[in-house]
């Protein structure tokens, strides 16, 4: 064969690979609603920027006639390119070939990837798309997932690790998703379950559909699994190329600076007036975060879980922020088992990759109630205390309005290590609201008087007056400053440049045991 038959061939093998499972599988895709796996990586990363690896890669195993069924690939696609370029590593699997099952060689191509992006300290980005566990390579299969969630772990906090779910994710392979930072899911087409519905019918006789057991708006709004969910394919990989423009390649990269004309001395002036003069009054705490951070822009996560709490990135003077705030409108801010596992966990991922905290505190309290307290909200709320005192980022606390109790302490405060901390002159703090601090410490007072109503409402507003106010926290050191709202934006910029240089130093340990 000369050297032309031998570049024939190469080109031939090639353009076999890259029909994946076939004409037929791949106009079955499309009917789905589903790009393929090269389809994903092509609008994910920068034109011609991808390169694959293992492209020829197959099968070893021949029993139960797997031998018919080698096909190269073996069902995953693995590279790396770049997007808005920056370097980043992807594994796409591909349903078109043979149901995009994981098997041993599968497997070996998604580690080889992974390791790569650890010794370069580049993202690394997993599609899945997968019947799961390759019946017909047993153990070997089960060995492979094995593999991958050990390699999830070691990069844990050491690179960023997204998983996107664009078709099924079931049985052990929703583990792999489950141990990185962030998870995308599509509308419809994506689901993520232990068991499937077959299985579930059998055992405990529920009926449930595939949608409703673990599809994208039951893991983001009822289990807090996901992170994200899309209407599209399309829309969910412009949404990965956001949450990418925020994050560092590394542990020990800064974050990106995007070049902003937002006047870091813009005064905020619609601050003043966002706060109800009754505090038991709602509003709106977006309003806060999208009036400080740059141009408006806050990129939430998570925003059908726990909404009672926001997270999300925003950019101040360029540089991202990772944000944490009460969410008045929603169960009046309080802080519960779900708000507390989602707080803390965004917490710990600032920390572990250098983005700086900010949190606007309006918090009553923890939610109350059997429910609660049967579901653990002793464990789940120590998680979020845990997270802000172990985090050694540039800290920084805005007290809005309601700061009572336990939950105060837990909202970034002073005592938790917070950096600067300020307080609007709105803000509330205390052990607990005045009117429950009043039935306890003027009880006799009330009962004794001509006039109880009228001398519970004069002492309550005495209470306010003297303790519910945020002078009495920063006479003491609590608060370092009370700002006037409209220059908080112009404050936390300040305060961010100050800390740039932060270093701080924890007691050696091979790690602490946070409340899981």
């Amino acid at each position: 064969m000369d050297k032309v038959d031998k570049i024939g061939l190469l080109r031939e093998k090639l353009a076999q690979v890259e029909q994946g499972g076939g004409a037929e599988k791949i106009a079955k895709q499309h009917d789905a609603g589903k790009m393929t796996a090269r389809e994903r990586i092509q609008a994910l990363f920068d034109e011609n920027s991808f390169v694959e690896i293992d492209t020829f890669v197959e099968t070893r195993s021949i029993d139960f006639d797997m031998q018919k069924k080698k096909v190269p690939g073996d069902g995953v696609v693995t590279g790396y390119g770049s997007i808005d370029g920056r370097l980043v590593f992807v594994a796409a699997q591909d349903f078109t070939v043979i149901g995009g099952s994981l098997g041993e060689m599968h497997a070996a191509k998604i580690t080889k990837v992974m390791d790569m992006a650890m010794k370069m300290g580049a993202p690394f980005i997993s599609i899945n798309d997968s019947g799961g566990a390759r019946i017909e390579e047993g153990i070997d299969a089960l060995k492979g997932f094995g593999d991958i969630f050990y390699r999830n772990t070691l990069a844990s906090g050491v690179i960023p690790q997204i998983s996107v779910i664009m078709g099924p994710c079931a049985g052990g392979a929703v583990y792999s998703p489950a141990i990185t930072d962030f998870i995308f899911m599509v509308d419809k087409t994506s689901q993520m379950f232990i068991t499937g519905p077959q299985v579930i019918k059998s055992v405990t006789g529920e009926d449930v559909t595939f949608e409703k057991l673990g599809g994208a708006e039951t893991h983001n709004s009822i289990s807090g699994v996901a992170h994200f969910r899309s209407s599209s394919e399309k829309e969910c990989i412009e949404q990965i190329k956001k949450l990418i423009s925020y994050l560092p390649d590394n542990n020990l990269s800064d974050v990106p600076i995007v070049p902003t004309q937002d006047d870091i001395n813009r005064i905020t002036d619609n601050l003043v007036d966002i706060i109800p003069q009754d505090s038991n009054k709602p509003y709106d705490m977006m309003e806060i975060i999208t009036s400080v951070v740059d141009n408006g822009d806050f990129f939430e996560i998570q925003k059908d879980f726990a909404k009672n709490i926001i997270i999300g990135f925003g950019r101040m003077n360029g540089g991202t922020v990772g944000i944490v705030a009460n969410q008045p409108k929603v169960a009046a801010g309080v802080l519960d088992v779900n708000s507390s596992d989602k707080a803390a966990r965004f917490v710990r991922f600032c920390d572990a990759f250098n983005i700086p905290i900010i949190t606007f505190t309006d918090v009553p309290g923890y939610l109350p109630g059997v429910g609660q307290e049967h579901s653990g909200v002793i464990r789940h709320g120590a998680k979020l205390l845990y997270a802000f005192s172990e985090a050694t980022v540039p800290k920084i606390n805005v007290i809005v309005r309601k700061a009572y109790g336990g939950a105060y302490i837990a909202m970034n405060s002073k005592h938790l290590g917070a950096d600067m901390v300020f307080a609007w002159p709105s803000a509330e703090i205390a052990v607990m609201g005045p009117e429950g601090a009043a039935n306890i410490i003027f009880k006799k007072d009330i009962a004794a008087a001509d006039d109880p109503m009228e001398t519970r409402k004069r002492l309550i507003e005495e209470y306010r007056e003297k303790f519910s106010n945020p002078y009495v926290a920063a006479s003491r050191g609590y608060v370092d400053d009370v700002i006037d709202p409209a220059t908080t934006r112009i404050r936390l910029i300040s305060a961010l440049e100050m800390l740039a240089s932060k270093r701080e130093n924890r007691p050696a340990k091979k790690h602490g045991n946070i409340p899981l």
